[in-house]
């Protein structure tokens, strides 16, 4: 989880440096990212986003996804998503030691504003998103792409249905290859 958590921050080898089973969820991570990158399904979502947000159709989609896995949380666990949030900030809290320092800035405010949490509700998505916006440093829209989750919602809700069962059976299968 901790590997997995903090992949986005940690570049090529300096994966190398972490424990072996940090290291294992940062290459899971990797391979998650790149079979939804690749995925049919995530390819339409970003199709019908790619007029307005070009490049960052992809990053959109993500935390559209996200928002399906939060809003349905208790189809895929046997945790509700109060429980397993509340869970996770705890875990993680216990390796702030080794979390690389973009993860330590940004993980208080993640926890005093409980973004696991806030993603189940369009509110929260559109939150995400402003804020992703303003960290981006090329110009880009992401800030008002709420509106398309809101006008193709079931669109977008029917594919990341059909698409998650088949990143959880790919996920699983790559574990144990890692």
């Amino acid at each position: 989880m901790i590997g997995n958590f903090i992949a986005d921050f940690v570049k090529g080898k300096q994966k190398d440096s972490y424990p072996d089973g940090i290291r294992k969820g940062i290459e899971l991570h990797r391979a998650i990212d790149d079979f939804t990158d690749h995925h049919p399904m995530t390819g339409e979502s970003k199709a019908r986003l790619r007029p307005l947000y070009r490049k960052y159709s992809g990053v959109i989609v993500d935390l559209y996804y996200d928002h399906f896995l939060a809003a349905n949380f208790t189809r895929y666990s046997d945790l509700t998503l109060v429980e397993y949030s509340a869970q996770t900030y705890r875990y993680i809290s216990e390796y702030e030691s080794i979390l690389p320092d973009g993860v330590k800035f940004f993980l208080p405010y993640m926890v005093e504003k409980n973004w696991l949490l806030n993603y189940a509700t369009v509110a929260g998505i559109g939150r995400a998103l402003s804020g992703l916006s303003t960290r981006v440093s090329f110009e880009n829209k992401m800030n008002e792409s709420v509106r398309e989750l809101e006008q193709y919602y079931e669109l977008f809700e029917n594919e990341f249905t059909r698409f998650f069962p088949e990143l959880v059976t790919f996920a699983a299968a790559k574990k144990l290859l890692l």
